[in-house]
């Protein structure tokens, strides 16, 4: 089994957010999700994100979170890196799917605690009590969409924590993103954790990005980022333009549902969202019936439809 080091060191290029897929009574549908994983493996994907935001484990109970956990390490094993998401508002929970991603070869990542006015200093101390918890490292993830926004002096110091060995970033503003790159990089790896707007993020030098919507469009996504890992910047820009009205759809009506739908559409295993969110309705499913098409019907997408 992987080691910090290794773990590390593998941490690098574009990894698939993997959404989970819910029966329409919200079951697990671990089947399809295999099938969702061994697609964008067989693809050429560096990794895959497990359970984090996109993959709903605000709606999962702690124990099916472990059970998520063991079913994916034993679809992929040792073929690629796993970042399995261990965030959560319990720092027990947090501690106990910590541990356990690491035991499993994953690379636990973990957000700040959401509780209310949770200081600096804080943060800091929950990261030093998580970090030695894992075998493989901790992945900070800072995500200002279920929590606090760490600031980049913050991130300097979660640098500094033995076992951190990466960050994926979900606060883009360009002066941070400038500030976590000179700074951190080389130190950390780290990722863009947006597929919307990722090329800002690589330019400046980040190792990676997290991308949910290539479970609806692996193929476009994955040649954009190749394109731009090959030092084509005008090849990435254009692919990137050419999803454009794709990502204003996401935008609109919510990731992972879109995505799901789109999944869908294609044939794929995109299954149900599971409570509180809600499946998108007939109307919206149609307009991404539209943009999958117009997609489909230029060949350099790479896109079909069933």
């Amino acid at each position: 089994m992987q080691d910090i080091y290794e773990s590390q060191a593998r941490l690098r290029g574009i990894f698939n957010i993997t959404v989970t897929p819910f029966t329409a009574s919200g079951e697990f549908d671990f089947d399809g999700l295999a099938r969702n994983i061994e697609r964008v493996i067989a693809l050429g994907y560096d990794g895959i994100l497990i359970g984090g935001t996109y993959g709903e484990f605000p709606a999962m109970s702690s124990d099916e979170r472990a059970l998520l956990f063991r079913k994916v390490m034993a679809v992929v094993g040792d073929r690629l890196p796993v970042m399995l998401c261990s965030a959560g508002s319990d720092a027990r929970v947090v501690a106990d799917l910590t541990q356990l991603a690491g035991e499993l070869g994953g690379l636990p990542m973990v957000t700040p605690p959401f509780v209310s006015e949770v200081t600096h200093g804080q943060i800091v101390s929950f990261f030093k009590k998580m970090a030695p918890l894992s075998r493989t490292g901790i992945l900070v993830y800072n995500a200002p969409g279920i929590g606090i926004t760490l600031p980049p002096v913050v991130l300097e110091e979660l640098a500094d924590i033995p076992g951190v060995v990466g960050i994926k970033q979900g606060d883009l503003n360009p002066t941070a993103i400038d500030q976590i790159a000179n700074r951190l990089g080389g130190r950390l790896r780290l990722f863009c954790a947006s597929d919307l707007a990722f090329l800002g993020p690589m330019m400046c030098g980040f190792d990676g990005i997290s991308t949910t919507n290539s479970g609806a469009l692996p193929e476009l996504i994955l040649a954009t980022y190749r394109a731009l890992e090959n030092n084509d910047a005008q090849t990435a820009r254009e692919l990137h333009q050419l999803w454009y009205p794709y990502r204003a759809l996401a935008r609109r009506h919510g990731q992972p549902q879109l995505v799901k739908a789109a999944m869908n559409l294609r044939g794929f295993d995109g299954q149900h969202v599971r409570a509180p969110l809600i499946d998108l309705t007939d109307e919206v499913i149609s307009e991404v019936r539209t943009e999958l098409e117009r997609l489909a019907a230029d060949p350099r997408s790479g896109v079909t439809l069933k």
